[in-house]
């Protein structure tokens, strides 16, 4: 049986994807609720460094349930581009592990 860093890597990514996504989804909600209310809203760039880090299944469901961010394709181009950076990056740490 195999116990070396990736199971342990794997483990630790797919906690963190899931509590980053939560965490965003919550976001999302809060700053949709904000757009309603014509209060304070969330950074743009605040909901792109939580994608970025690995939160992006959470705003890409939040897109969809709560229709938020997608309409502005500015902010959708970026947003695709942190997905693509973070796969990249977990692509990456996945290689170098399997070594």
């Amino acid at each position: 049986m195999n116990s070396g860093p990736v199971p342990y890597f794997l483990a630790s990514v797919a906690a963190a994807y899931l509590s980053l996504g939560i965490i965003t989804f919550a976001v999302y909600a809060w700053d949709k609720a904000a757009a309603r209310r014509g209060a304070w809203r969330v950074p743009e760039a605040t909901l792109h460094v939580l994608a970025v880090l690995g939160g992006w299944p959470g705003a890409l469901a939040a897109q969809q349930v709560l229709r938020h961010k997608t309409r502005k394709q500015p902010f959708r181009t970026v947003f695709w581009f942190t997905v693509g950076l973070n796969s990249a990056a977990l692509a990456l740490g996945l290689t170098f592990l399997a070594r």
